[in-house]
């Protein structure tokens, strides 16, 4: 996870070299649908280095096509853009129009790669996207929310190996391959196979849209850091880059989200300036979206006239330099987020502009998702990895374990490993509440962890195969109050935790009457508090199984937070040692 924390000299070192990507998204065509023209992505290139107070840090550019808008399978002017003005480029191939688009799309990025100026563009490939939101497009919220054609996940697994193999004698050979999706989509476990086959994963994230949760611009850098976590808890280790994000500068409001140059301006300099850059390969959306005309909303940091004046300071000078200088947007996206439906809710639609294929060149959309929230004190979170094999795999995720009903006072076990997330950890990546209220109701996915008399969640693990012959430990950390950077609790009454392991994994479909039969009883800390680290049980790592724990509150107590491992970690791990 991303530290909130930064340096307060970040500023004033913008123009310091970098270790990471940063640039804008590119799209084949204008807002008339007219194509973009090699002169155009020349100056849109040059544009980006130059823009005022970026000090030449925008220097990458990611493109959703590899076809000249108009043509059959031309290669894209901006590989020759790139070559002239010397950008490095993420790369993309248009997945969602079948088969023969992707042979068009391979024979357009070959043809160029063979030509004069292959070696040129190779030097300056970051990665190869086969892909974009194709996922998100044939989840039950992109088909509600009429996002268009998608693809399944084993077709975009077939053309990242096609693309791969087409490569290998050319002089991209070595490129790195990967997908670029919603943040919700990776965490959908239907889509692992994508993960599997990726060397890379292109993150897509907006705030803004996710209208169905607490979402004004105070709370933009908590729901963006919260999918970004998501997002690398289901990664399996590949690297995450955020391949799109941003706030509109002008257009609807989305839910309690308001388009302003302002609200702009915020988000940059809390999530860009605070969170990404420097730090991740980044792509910001976008450079201009505005010519010939503007579109709504409209997210281009320079408006309908190319200029390197943008519509608002880039130069980070506002950027947080420590927790409290964000806005007490943990509390409400802690709220906001207490529901989220895995098979793409929060609103996750983005504007990709690019969804042009070879033939069409479609003109940009706005994919707004939507899904129902539950109120944060009457869900459960169920923080587990809903992986394609997990219904079959084995479900003991620590094996031989101890109980360590209460093991507050070091955060240690005899036998175990500390509770700190300083070394090797897991991420929970399926949240689900189960509520005996309502025993038929499922609880979806969610990034809350919920306690009561009533509320119990559910966390699904994935052990990897590396940590076979290690120790790990079920770990729950709640710090105060005041450590917490990007989350936050409510917690009333007394009591404890008691935590069971279950036969089999939760699904977004678990409710109170089908939560998995109890393989053991665990126990737990007998009072919880904050300001302590709790080491459930201790034992061997079940490499490469699937485990679910049920953690249900005793006594009167009744906890909420909001699951999160930055800078101050909350929630439920697993170390291992």
């Amino acid at each position: 996870m991303l530290s909130s924390t930064f340096v307060a000299v970040f500023a004033a070192c913008f123009s310091t070299a970098y270790s990471q990507y940063q640039g804008f998204n590119y799209g084949s065509t204008n807002t008339d649908s007219s194509p973009v023209t090699l002169e155009q992505f020349t100056s849109d290139f040059t544009t980006a280095k130059a823009l005022a107070g970026t000090n030449d840090a925008f220097t990458s550019a990611r493109l959703y096509t590899c076809i000249q808008a108009g043509t059959t399978n031309t290669p894209s002017d901006a590989f020759q853009a790139a070559v002239n003005t010397d950008t490095s480029v993420l790369l993309g191939l248009w997945a969602s129009a079948g088969q023969e688009n992707i042979n068009n799309e391979i024979a357009a990025l070959t043809t160029f790669l063979d030509g004069s100026s292959g070696a040129g563009l190779a030097k300056l490939i970051v990665g190869i996207s086969v892909g974009s939101e194709d996922l998100y497009r044939i989840s039950p919220t992109g088909i509600i929310n009429n996002s268009g054609a998608g693809a399944s996940p084993d077709d975009i697994t077939n053309y990242i190996g096609q693309v791969k193999t087409a490569i290998v004698n050319t002089v991209a050979n070595g490129s790195l391959v990967g997908h670029v999706d919603t943040w919700t989509a990776w965490v959908n476990g239907s889509n692992d196979a994508v993960i599997t086959n990726s060397d890379f994963i292109g993150m897509d994230a907006y705030p803004y849209f996710q209208d169905t949760m607490t979402n004004p611009i105070g709370d933009g850098y908590s729901l963006f850091d919260a999918a970004f976590e998501a997002t690398v808890g289901a990664a399996d280790g590949k690297p995450v880059w955020v391949t799109e994000t941003g706030w509109p500068v002008s257009g609807a409001t989305s839910g309690d989200a308001v388009p302003s140059t302002a609200n702009a301006q915020t988000y940059w300099d809390q999530v860009g300036c605070g969170l990404l850059f420097g730090k991740t390969n980044t792509w910001w959306y976008t450079l201009q979206d505005a010519y010939p005309t503007t579109p709504n909303p409209s997210f281009g940091v320079v408006g309908t006239t190319l200029s390197d004046t943008p519509l608002y300071d880039l130069s980070c000078s506002g950027a947080s330099t420590s927790a409290s200088s964000i806005p007490a947007a943990q509390a409400t996206a802690t709220a906001g987020a207490a529901s989220i439906n895995a098979a793409g809710a929060g609103n996750e639609g983005t504007p990709s502009t690019a969804g042009e294929n070879a033939s069409s060149a479609a003109s940009s959309t706005a994919e707004t998702a939507s899904s129902s929230v539950s109120s944060p004190a009457a869900v459960v979170v169920v923080a587990a990895v809903t992986t394609s094999s997990a219904a079959s795999a084995p479900t003991t995720l620590i094996t031989k374990t101890s109980v360590l009903p209460a093991a507050s006072a070091s955060g240690v076990s005899a036998s175990g490993c500390p509770a700190s997330l300083s070394g090797t950890h897991e991420f929970p990546h399926l949240i689900v509440p189960v509520d005996k209220d309502s025993p038929t109701t499922a609880g979806g996915n969610s990034y809350n962890g919920t306690f009561s008399s009533t509320v119990s969640s559910i966390f699904n693990f994935d052990v990897p195969e590396s940590d076979s012959g290690k120790t790990c430990s079920l770990v729950f950390l709640l710090p105060t109050q005041g450590e917490l950077i990007s989350s936050a609790f409510s917690l009333s009454g007394s009591g404890g935790l008691n935590v069971a392991q279950l036969k089999s994994s939760a699904t977004e479909q678990t409710c109170y009457s089908t939560v998995p039969a109890v393989e053991s009883n665990l126990g737990g800390p007998i009072s919880v508090t904050p300001g302590n680290e709790y080491v459930i049980a201790s034992g061997s790592c079940a490499a490469g199984q699937a485990v679910s724990y049920e953690v249900s509150a005793t006594g009167s107590l009744a906890l909420n937070y909001f699951q999160d491992s930055s800078a101050a970690a909350i929630g439920f791990y697993i170390t291992v040692c």
